[in-house]
């Protein structure tokens, strides 16, 4: 680990870029500023284009920054995002459909963008449906967070698989992803927590050519000394990210707390 300067670090563990910001405020500007800067760059080339958009804690600094930022080519962006509760109702506070209005798609006037509706009476058939929309948009960037147990979207470790032939679908939630939902304020307990989500897989995120991905607080630190130590496999499904050739992971000091004297892959 470089430092370059005493306020970022900077380092890099096989493809994945990582930057280590001094809090969460500042770890969401910088997220952001490269976010604006790629749709900027899109939008000279396409006349519209796609991006995915992350939910939960991790993206609200970036959030921020983002949509009060000037010059984002927002009425060029198709907006996408990653996974929904099943059978929850989007009045719910934890409704993903619900923070994505109030963060985003309300404070900025996009293209388009496509909920992925999790109280639909067909979860399968909105499976599908959001695959084919996905695939055709053909998405450009994704802004991503990773969960306390590894996770990528909804993708725990349990129902991971890095050559999934589908590229949305219905997946069950763990125990420690059910338990992080709770400990962060979204459910007031285990037992409110929804057993089953729709989710983007793993091969669908890992096909867009940019990934941003913010990671702040203490509650990640020791998924994040997993991500960039451990073999690549399901059992952290993150590490996976080290095999993408466009990523950077933004951190605070609070969730690089555990990296000092990380030993690095070979």
């Amino acid at each position: 680990m470089t430092a370059v300067d005493e306020k970022v670090r900077h380092f890099q563990v096989e493809n994945l870029a990582v930057e280590v910001h001094p809090n969460a405020k500042l770890l969401g500007e910088a997220a952001a500023r490269a976010a604006a800067q790629t749709m900027k760059e899109l939008s000279a080339t396409q006349q519209s284009f796609a991006v995915i958009f992350a939910t939960g804690v991790s993206q609200l600094e970036t959030l921020e920054a983002l949509t009060g930022m000037e010059g984002i080519p927002w009425n060029q962006v198709r907006g996408f995002h990653l996974d929904e509760y099943v059978g929850l109702p989007v009045e719910h506070f934890a409704s993903f459909r619900r923070y994505l209005r109030e963060n985003l798609t309300q404070k900025v006037d996009m293209k388009a963008f496509y909920d992925v509706d999790g109280s639909a009476p067909d979860p399968a058939l909105t499976c599908r449906v959001y695959a084919e929309l996905l695939a055709a948009a053909n998405p450009q960037l994704c802004l991503l967070g990773v969960g306390e147990n590894g996770h990528l979207a909804f993708m725990d470790p349990a129902v991971a698989d890095f050559k999934d032939p589908q590229d949305v679908k219905v997946v069950k939630l763990d125990a420690d992803c059910r338990a992080q939902q709770v400990a962060e304020g979204w459910f007031n307990n285990l037992e409110a927590v929804p057993d089953y989500a729709i989710s983007v897989t793993i091969p669908a995120m890992l096909r867009v050519p940019k990934l941003i991905v913010s990671v702040p607080g203490a509650r990640k630190a020791a998924i994040m000394r997993r991500t960039l130590e451990e073999a690549i496999s399901t059992k952290c499904p993150a590490t996976i990210l080290r095999t993408h050739p466009d990523v950077t992971i933004y951190l605070d000091q609070e969730s690089a707390s555990e990296l000092d004297g990380l030993a690095l892959p070979s």
